[in-house]
C-alpha cells in the first residue's frame, strides 16, 4: 500500500513511468520467490497459482520454464556424469575450419566445450549457473569461463569467429539473443546449434520415454527458425551411439530439468520406474554397460554481411 500511495499522486508520463518501474520490480521479486519455492520444493504449482490468483496451468506455463532453466545447478554433478558428449563430426560441421576463436553459450558443465578446446581454438564458455561453472572449470581448465547469458554476453563487439549452443537454445529468448550473438561475432561469423535427441525407433528407448512422459513432457524444437541478422541456414542430422553404464543412465534421467523440479515423491517414483525398466526389459536386464542411440540435430547460420 505504501508503494501505491507513493505513486498515486504522480500524474502524467512521469507517474506512468514510475508505476511501470514499480510493477517491474515487484514482478521480478515475485519470480524470485516462485523460483525459491519450486527449487526448495516448498509449494506445488497449484498452490503457487492460488497465491497469484491464477490456475495451476497458468502458473506453470508462466514460470516453469524459468525455474527449470535455473534448476540445473541443483544437479550439476549428475549432469556431468550422465549427459552424453557430441559427435566430433558435428563439431567439424558447426565450427568453420578458418575460425580461431569460438564462444560456447550456455556451456553447462562443458560437454561441448571439451571438444572445442581439443581443436586448438581460443574458447570462451559462458554459463549463468555457478554450480555448472564449477564443473566446467574443472572439466576444461583451458577455457575462459565467464558468468553470463545469451541475452547479456560478457564479450566485446566482434570478439569471436563462431558461437555454438549445445542443448540450450530452447532456454533463450531469441528476440534478444540473436542480436546479442551477432554483436559479439566477427563479420560473416557462424552461429551453430546442436541437440542430442534419443533415438525413439529403438524399442527400449521408446519405452524409457513413455516412462518419462507419464510424469512430464518437454517438447523441444531442435530445428528452430533462425532470423535476421543471420542467413544461409543449414541443417544436419548425425546418428551415433553413446556408451554408458546403468548408473550413468540414471544420472541422465535425474539431470533432466523437469525431473529436478518435481516434488520429491514424484521424482522418487519416476526413478523407481526407470530402475524397474532397466531390471525387466529384455534388451537391458542384467547389463551394467549400455548403449544409448542418439540423433544429433545441428543447425548453422552465417551472420549477414
Amino acid at each position: 500500500m505504501e508503494i501505491v500511495e507513493e505513486i498515486e499522486g504522480s500524474g502524467g508520463l512521469g507517474g506512468l513511468a514510475r508505476m511501470t518501474e514499480v510493477i517491474a520490480a515487484l514482478e521480478h521479486r515475485r519470480t524470485e520467490l516462485i523460483e525459491q519455492l519450486r527449487s526448495q520444493r516448498l509449494a506445488s504449482w497449484e498452490e503457487i497459482g492460488q497465491a497469484c490468483g491464477m490456475t495451476r496451468q497458468g502458473a506453470s506455463r508462466r514460470w516453469s520454464k524459468q525455474s527449470q532453466a535455473a534448476s540445473f545447478g541443483d544437479a550439476a554433478a549428475a549432469y556431468q556424469r550422465g549427459r552424453p558428449s557430441y559427435p566430433v563430426s558435428a563439431v567439424d560441421w558447426l565450427v568453420p575450419g578458418t575460425a580461431k576463436s569460438v564462444l560456447d553459450l550456455g556451456a553447462g558443465t562443458g560437454k561441448l566445450t571439451q571438444l572445442l578446446a581439443a581443436r586448438d581454438l581460443a574458447v570462451t564458455a559462458v554459463e549463468p549457473l555457478a554450480a555448472m561453472r564449477e564443473e566446467l572449470v574443472a572439466t576444461v581448465p583451458s577455457a575462459d569461463v565467464r558468468d553470463g547469458s545469451a541475452e547479456a554476453i560478457p564479450l566485446d563487439d566482434g570478439a569471436v569467429d563462431a558461437a555454438v549452443v549445445a542443448q540450450a537454445w530452447h532456454w533463450f529468448d531469441p528476440a534478444v539473443a540473436l542480436p546479442e550473438i551477432a554483436r559479439v561475432l566477427t563479420p560473416g561469423g557462424t552461429l551453430g546449434l546442436v541437440w542430442n535427441i534419443r533415438d525413439h525407433t529403438v524399442p527400449w528407448v521408446a519405452e524409457l520415454d513413455r516412462v518419462l512422459h507419464r510424469h512430464a513432457r518437454q517438447e523441444i524444437d531442435s530445428s528452430p527458425p533462425i532470423g535476421t541478422p543471420f542467413r544461409a541456414v543449414e541443417r544436419l542430422e548425425i546418428r551415433w551411439e553413446h556408451a554408458l553404464t546403468r548408473a550413468e543412465l540414471l544420472d541422465m534421467v535425474a539431470s533432466r530439468s523437469y525431473v529436478i523440479t518435481m516434488p520429491a515423491a514424484d521424482r522418487d517414483e519416476l526413478m523407481h520406474q526407470v530402475t524397474e525398466l532397466l531390471d525387466s526389459h529384455l534388451d537391458l536386464r542384467g547389463r551394467k554397460n549400455l548403449t544409448m542411440p542418439y540423433v544429433t540435430r545441428c543447425t548453422r547460420a552465417q551472420l549477414g554481411r
